[in-house]
């Protein structure tokens, strides 16, 4: 009679591989979860990002508060506890909303902008402000 199956070697050869990969999949993927947090401020700050040139561009000054740009209500999300306009026009993305990740909570994401070029403004990523581990960053900031 002959038997078949796996032996309790093969078993634990498989149970060791399984154990390896996800060592290395849960760090990665607790990466990949922080950064779409972090995706949320960019998304937030896209709308006080054209409130803050159409001021410049109409007033020729900067605006240095969200009442300028016509905000009033506080802006806040699911791992955003605020977004502010602040001196120059430099928005700051604060992180720590109810369901922000540990590494991301009580940091900070500041957008600059630039009014070099006429007619334009660019937005520039990671300014003095910034606060949050480059590997966390979205890609538009590295």
């Amino acid at each position: 009679m002959q038997q078949r199956g796996f032996t309790l070697i093969e078993l634990m050869i498989v149970v060791a591989i399984v154990a390896i990969l996800a060592a290395i999949a849960l760090p990665a993927y607790q990466d990949y979860l922080i950064r779409a947090q972090v995706a949320e401020g960019m998304t937030l700050a896209a709308d006080l990002k054209v409130a803050v040139g159409e001021y410049q561009w109409a007033t020729g000054t900067p605006p240095t508060s969200n009442a300028q740009v016509g905000v009033t209500a506080p802006m806040s999300g699911r791992f955003v506890s605020s977004v502010t306009v602040g001196a120059g026009g430099a928005i700051t993305v604060a992180y720590g909303g109810p369901d922000a990740n540990a590494e991301i909570k009580l940091l900070e994401l500041q957008w600059v902008p630039d009014w070099s070029v006429a007619g334009a403004t660019r937005w520039t990523c990671n300014g003095a402000g910034t606060t949050i581990a480059p590997k966390h960053l979205p890609k538009a900031c590295r």
